[in-house]
């Protein structure tokens, strides 16, 4: 996946995890929801993929690509 934006006209690249990550971020999804998926799949510590999209998404809200829910 590709955002753009379009303010900058810079360009970000997401992994696959990263696009499905967004997707259900967009799709209502909780972090604890999608971090325990995501664990699951990749056997990986959940704790550890909270804190991959934890910072995910702070980078996202830096570069003015996703908003912070109220």
């Amino acid at each position: 996946m590709v955002l753009l934006n379009q303010r900058t006209g810079r360009y970000w690249q997401l992994n696959a995890n990263g696009a499905q990550t967004l997707r259900r971020l967009l799709d209502g999804c909780t972090i604890e929801e999608i971090a325990s998926g995501i664990a699951a799949r990749h056997q990986i510590a959940p704790d550890q993929v909270h804190n991959d999209i934890t910072r995910v998404i702070a980078q996202l809200q830096k570069a003015h690509l996703l908003e912070a829910s109220r």
